[in-house]
């Protein structure tokens, strides 16, 4: 009878302690860059900011905001381990 993979090798039940802090960065990386892209979007375009600025903006809040939720996410995982 063959021996069923899982998602995380061969005869592994559970992800590693590395493999959860990535994941926990990679969860709040995208909920960070969501919340960056409707703040960002809003206080750009409060203090009049149009086109290739808007855009540049915009992305720079999406990227600082993901970053920092994604490193919380991640430190909150590994305590976790």
């Amino acid at each position: 009878m063959p021996v069923a993979v899982g998602p995380y090798g061969q005869g592994q039940g559970q992800p590693s302690c590395f493999d959860r802090v990535k994941m926990g960065f990679m969860m709040g990386f995208a909920v960070g860059m969501a919340a960056g892209a409707m703040f960002g979007t809003f206080s750009c375009l409060r203090v009049g900011m149009r086109g290739r600025e808007l855009m540049g903006g915009v992305g720079k809040t999406m990227m600082q905001s993901g970053g920092t939720f994604g490193t919380f996410m991640s430190i909150g995982m590994g305590i976790r381990c």
